[in-house]
């Protein structure tokens, strides 16, 4: 039904397009021919309203082909009207139909000569004053565009590896990035049709002109002043009908052209940017100071200087005037009286700018910070499962101007330095090794915050160079955005709190009623289920899919209630998605395991009283982080340290922070389908021997 539906649609353009052709062989009569010059006008009237209204160039991303197909259809208007005009030109002026008698007779007088040259002075503005400028900006935006396109896509490829954006926004980014650059390829091509309309205007007006008035003397028998007389006004006003829709479509394309992005269209574009009163006040002045001449007409100047000095007067009148939408009403309360509010700070995220990064969250720049830091919040909303609390960002003075810091819950979790302004060109190993002034790039040396590579802050001049390079480049939005991705995600679980878990438990009770009564709230509080929950986090289970995640913790209450045991059970369970981090299930996982000495050794140190875990002597901690990220280097990515399930909490503690790309599983938490490669062992070597002695001492005697 909707195939049917959409089939009149469908075939629109099809009919239309044999309607040209129609028109340029077979002849119509004088009545049909003026219904269609003046459809012709509405369609061209009709394009530069939409190109004057669009917001930006790529909301009338149809323009070229419609460009195409109304040229189109003046040529064909101008083959029937040719065949009208040299066929009943000798009849008369109403012969050719009444829309080019008008033409010819009302707008130039009756007097070819006058419509010569009136067509003549359109021809030129048409073709070589807006045709050939819409043309040249059409070209160089077209190069750009095109020039700009490897790093446009390679900054989309950054910010969905840095988790800025989702698959679905990537993919519609480049969809934009692709159909801007055919949109601005199109416009280049597009260009040469109003070109060659113009060239071919003025052909078919000196055709009709010859032809008319040999036609006219040796058929017809009419004198050269006669046949002038009539075919000549003809052919100009035939030239006019033609010329006017193509002045009105060379406007419209050159409007879309020299479009700059915006949220208003071209009319709000235009008025905002002249409603300074500053401007005004000179003008008015200039047009008073010429109007005062003697032999200046003082009843235009004066006027007209009235008239401008009126406009800055009203400007400068508004400016003063508080807009109703920013008015903030101010309560007034006694000064020894102070409020919550005024002592705490219930934003759990906030980033502080120095005053050097303020323009990153200014609105009439576009904000970039704002829109990746909400790209950030949607990502990680949705990875972790629950919605993330709103990120505050605010300047500081306690900062230097470019410095900058991820607060979370009132404690600095990351901070660094970014350069307004300035575009940091990240090594990420693709760039030859040696001094990067051999390379030619000019630059502020530094390490990228989020990942601590080498790099460079440059000018954004020098951005085409350092991508061929081998650079990543990204701005200093991306850079402080990506910064607070990375520290977030390391503490992701302070993120959750009761009243996200409370959500959680609302939205799963709609879904699994029977699910939610077996775990809450009895035997689990709302305190207790968010303490366990933030610890699943914490090992890298999100609740994006909470369903399974009860359902284990349902089956581990039959068991034990105890903290620890029921978050070793929903790992065990849910060990698959452990592994997920690390590598796919057809993969092989590659692990490291410790020497049997060395577990053994921590496994009968002496436990912390507070937590009930082994604790490791620090020389042998660092024996083993080292270890552990020898390990990550050679496999070139993350891997596991396979455990018995006593020391798996010692073990994660110690690698966290010290080897974060080393996971940490007990032997229990292996899918039993999961296939491995074992690639090291850690404390097989002499000094590991010793340093295993030193710490166990009895323990590995006995």
């Amino acid at each position: 039904m909707d195939r049917l539906r959409h089939a009149p649609a469908a075939m629109a353009l099809p009919v239309g397009i044999f309607a040209l052709f129609v028109l340029m062989v077979l002849p119509i009569p004088p009545m049909l021919l003026d219904v269609f010059f003046v459809l012709n006008i509405a369609i061209a009237v009709a394009v530069l309203m939409v190109a004057l209204n669009a917001q930006t160039p790529l909301d009338f991303s149809a323009f070229p082909s419609v460009l195409l197909f109304a040229t189109l259809l003046r040529l064909a208007l101008n083959v029937a009207s040719t065949r009208i005009v040299l066929v009943n030109g000798h009849e008369g002026g109403a012969a050719a139909g009444a829309v080019i008698e008008a033409f010819g007779q009302f707008l130039v007088g009756g007097n070819f000569a006058v419509g010569l040259f009136v067509f003549t002075i359109l021809l030129i503005i048409n073709m070589i004053v807006i045709t050939k400028g819409a043309g040249r900006v059409s070209e160089v935006s077209a190069r750009f565009v095109l020039d700009a396109l490897p790093g446009k896509q390679m900054a989309i490829d950054a910010d969905i590896a840095a988790g800025l954006i989702t698959a679905e926004e990537a993919r519609e980014r480049r969809r934009q990035v692709t159909v801007e650059a055919d949109f601005y390829g199109s416009m280049d091509g597009a260009s040469k049709f109003v070109k060659g309309d113009a060239i071919a205007a003025l052909l078919i007006l000196a055709v009709n002109v010859i032809a008319g008035l040999a036609l006219g003397m040796i058929s017809h028998g009419l004198s050269p002043a006669e046949a002038g007389e009539l075919y000549i006004t003809l052919a100009v006003g035939d030239a006019l009908v033609a010329q006017v829709p193509a002045l009105l479509l060379s406007i419209a394309a050159a409007a879309i052209v020299t479009r700059v992005s915006d949220t208003r269209d071209l009319t709000g574009q235009i008025g905002g940017q002249f409603s300074d009163p500053r401007g005004w006040l000179p003008v008015a002045m200039i047009l008073l100071a010429i109007g005062i001449v003697p032999a200046m007409p003082q009843m235009v100047f004066l006027p007209a200087a009235a008239i401008a000095g009126g406009i800055w007067w009203t400007l400068k009148s508004r400016a003063k005037e508080p807009s109703p939408d920013t008015e903030i009403e101010v309560e007034e309360t006694p000064l020894d009286r102070i409020e919550i509010a005024d002592v705490s700070d219930s934003t759990m995220v906030t980033i502080e700018l120095g005053y050097g990064l303020v323009h990153l969250v200014d609105e009439a720049k576009g904000a970039p910070l704002l829109t990746r830091i909400t790209g950030i919040r949607k990502q990680m909303s949705r990875e972790l499962g629950f919605v993330l609390p709103q990120f505050r960002i605010r300047d500081s003075l306690d900062y230097g101007a470019n410095d900058y810091a991820v607060i979370l819950g009132g404690v600095t979790i990351a901070s660094g330095s970014a350069r307004p302004n300035r575009l940091l060109a990240i090594d990420t190993g693709d760039v030859r090794p040696g001094p990067y002034a051999q390379l030619g790039l000019a630059g502020e040396e530094t390490r990228d915050p989020s990942f601590d590579c080498p790099a460079l802050w440059i000018d954004p001049g020098s951005r085409d160079h350092a991508i061929a390079e081998g650079f990543l480049t990204v701005d200093p939005s991306t850079v402080i955005a990506t910064h607070a991705n990375q520290a977030l995600l390391a503490a992701c679980d302070q993120l959750l709190g009761p009243e996200e878990v409370r959500a959680l438990l609302d939205d799963l009770k709609e879904r699994a009623p029977a699910l939610v009564e077996a775990v809450h709230p009895e035997p689990l509080s709302l305190a207790a289920i968010t303490r366990i929950f933030r610890a699943l986090i914490a090992d890298g289970i999100g609740l994006s899919h909470p369903q399974p995640v009860f359902t284990s913790l349902a089956i581990a209450l039959q068991s034990s209630q105890e903290f620890n045991a029921l978050v070793d059970a929903v790992r065990i369970d849910l060990g698959a998605r452990l592994v997920a981090r690390i590598c796919a299930p057809t993969e092989k996982l590659k692990v490291i395991t410790l020497d049997a000495e060395l577990e053994a050794a921590i496994l009968g140190g002496m436990p912390d009283p507070s937590i009930r875990q082994p604790m490791i002597e620090p020389d042998l901690a660092s024996m083993i982080a080292g270890a552990a990220s020898d390990f990550v280097k050679q496999a070139g990515g993350p891997i596991a340290l396979i455990v018995q399930p006593p020391a798996r909490r010692a073990m994660a503690s110690l690698l966290k922070a010290r080897a974060p790309r080393c996971i940490v599983l007990s032997i229990n938490e292996l899918p039993a389908t999961q296939p491995v490669e074992v690639i090291g062992l850690v404390g097989n070597t002499h000094a590991s021997q010793e340093a295993i002695e030193t710490a166990a001492g009895p323990a590995i005697a006995a």
